[in-house]
């Protein structure tokens, strides 16, 4: 035992002797320098490599062009004018109509004449009826039918506040009624939903998308101990997930779609590690109105115990419908294993007012993490469930008055008229040769291309028609989300979109006040964060 120790020691003395001697070669000052020196090093190539992993080499090369090129005098200031002409270009005519707007209160109330006002300054409105992509979901005029139902419901409840549980408890009950026979639409009557479904309404898919989210985020760092967390989406997946990832300080992996426009299975398998806290599913997805595999998804996301998010805020009530009617559509819903939460908008294709949504979870250990509890406000004990306080309770009893008017035979009925359209517009785009349809929709969002004209430019002339439809891209191309506005029109829409494909081919090239050029140069520009200024410029110039 001494004689190891002894040897040890002597070893020792030995190496250090050494050091000391190589060492004292060195300046101190170069002896001090040099580990600070190897450590910036070290995080400069880490961070590089992180950027390089996250952007990818293109993007990383374009983005230090852009910043390099901008040193250069004068360069900067040339590239943002340039940047303010397309904002202009993108405002143009809203500098014009603010001129006028109030900024202070009147020194005399209106009274009840105010809706006088409000009547004349509606009838300045575009006109909508049956010519905008999605936007007005219900059918015939806004004055009758199940129009007039909603708005005197909507009236009847406009001072109450769920908030108050104690005081409005028939708005309370809506929103649980809504909730459950949305989720009964839904798969929560199968028995491999498990039996808990549960959620609440929100002000929209975004706010249900941010609780999906923010709830699988904590319910993974309570379950799995994840605090760097990430999510991983397909390219055709709604941006209010990267709202989200914004707002929740989580890492965002876009995966491209595949030949077909779904998602593609394995390449999100690729990017699933120790940090992935949640896949996502459309059905459909915004773009193209198609439905992602989401039984593949579940299986990989129950594979590797994360969380996976189906957006059916525009499918939740067309879908289960379309299926009762014999429309070939894949399982999608809480009976499909993994599914942990879904979205699902009900002032969409539910036909109830604008701003209600619902967001279900596969059972309460998931819900419990969307709520936010306070016990140390001075203003006494707080818990709200989503992330609004007070909510209008006169959307909620809307919503529930939409669904009771409507029933199941008052849905089968809208889906089997929109469904109707939608296969019409398809066949109707089959017979103009310059255009095709984008992948196979399944339901009633029809997206169209072309591989012969700038369909930028088709769009312009279909605007200066007075329809408002959807520009996309990668690929470039436009979408009509088919509506029960939709019904009586779908002949002049086809109508209208052969002549503006004939002006362009006739006549290439933008028409003035188009926003064919922008878009264009908008898609092909490498660097995306010029593109990201342009439209934050643009959203602070429109308010």
């Amino acid at each position: 035992m001494d004689y190891s120790s002894s040897s040890i020691n002597s070893l020792w003395l030995r190496l250090r002797a050494s050091a000391n001697l190589y060492l004292s070669k060195f300046e101190p000052l170069v002896l001090l320098i040099s580990p600070l020196l190897a450590l910036f090093v070290a995080s400069i190539l880490q961070s590089t490599l992180r950027v390089l992993h996250e952007k990818g080499l293109k993007a990383t090369l374009v983005g230090f062009f852009m910043s390099s090129i901008k040193l250069i005098p004068g360069v900067k200031s040339y590239i943002d004018a340039e940047k303010q002409k397309v904002v202009d270009k993108l405002n143009s005519g809203g500098n014009s109509k603010r001129e006028g707007w109030r900024t202070e209160l009147p020194g005399g109330g209106l009274g009840a004449g105010v809706i006088d006002r409000m009547i004349d300054d509606k009838r300045n409105d575009v006109a909508w009826q049956g010519k905008c992509s999605g936007t007005v979901y219900i059918g015939g005029s806004e004055s009758e039918g199940h129009f007039s139902v909603i708005n005197e419901a909507c009236s009847m409840f406009a001072h109450t506040n769920p908030l108050h549980m104690d005081v409005f408890q028939s708005v309370v009950r809506y929103e649980a009624e809504v909730v459950a026979m949305t989720a009964a639409l839904l798969g929560s009557k199968e028995k491999s939903s498990g039996g808990q479904i549960c959620g609440n309404m929100t002000s929209g898919g975004t706010e249900s998308i941010l609780l999906a989210v923010k709830s699988s985020r904590d319910y993974m760092k309570a379950k799995r101990g994840i605090t760097k967390p990430e999510m991983i989406i397909p390219e055709s997946a709604h941006s209010a997930y990267d709202k989200a990832a914004q707002y929740f300080n989580i890492k965002l992996w876009r995966v491209p779609v595949n030949k077909e426009f779904h998602a593609d299975v394995k390449a999100i398998k690729r990017f699933i590690n120790r940090n992935t806290i949640l896949i996502v599913g459309s059905a459909p997805g915004f773009p193209h109105g198609i439905i992602d595999p989401i039984e593949e998804m579940g299986e990989l996301a129950s594979s590797y115990g994360i969380c996976l998010h189906v957006d059916l805020c525009l499918g939740g009530f067309v879908l289960p419908f379309a299926r009762k009617l014999g429309y070939p559509i894949p399982p999608f819903d809480f009976s499909v294993k993994g599914v942990t939460s879904i979205s699902v908008d009900v002032h969409k294709y539910g036909l109830a007012p604008k701003g209600t949504s619902v967001v279900l979870y596969r059972n309460h250990d998931i819900r419990k993490h969307q709520f936010v509890a306070v016990t140390e406000w001075s203003g006494g004990l707080y818990v709200s469930p989503t992330i609004a306080g007070s909510r209008p309770g006169g959307l909620i009893a809307g919503a529930w008055a939409a669904m009771m008017s409507l029933g199941e035979e008052g849905y089968l009925e809208n889906t089997k008229q929109i469904m109707d359209v939608s296969k019409t517009i398809q066949k109707g785009i089959k017979e103009i040769p310059e255009l095709f349809t984008i992948g196979r929709p399944d339901m009633t969002i029809v997206a169209l291309g072309s591989d012969v004209l700038d369909i930028f430019e088709v769009n312009d002339i279909m605007s200066s028609k007075g329809w408002h439809l959807n520009a996309l891209q990668r690929p470039n191309s436009i979408h009509i989300c088919v509506t029960l506005q939709h019904v009586p029109v779908v002949e002049d829409f086809l109508r209208d979109l052969k002549d503006s494909v004939k002006i362009v081919k006739q006549n290439p090239g933008p028409i003035k006040g188009g926003l064919a050029p922008i878009y264009g140069a908008a898609g092909r520009m490498p660097d995306r964060g010029m593109v990201q200024d342009l439209l934050v410029n643009y959203m602070d110039g429109a308010y």
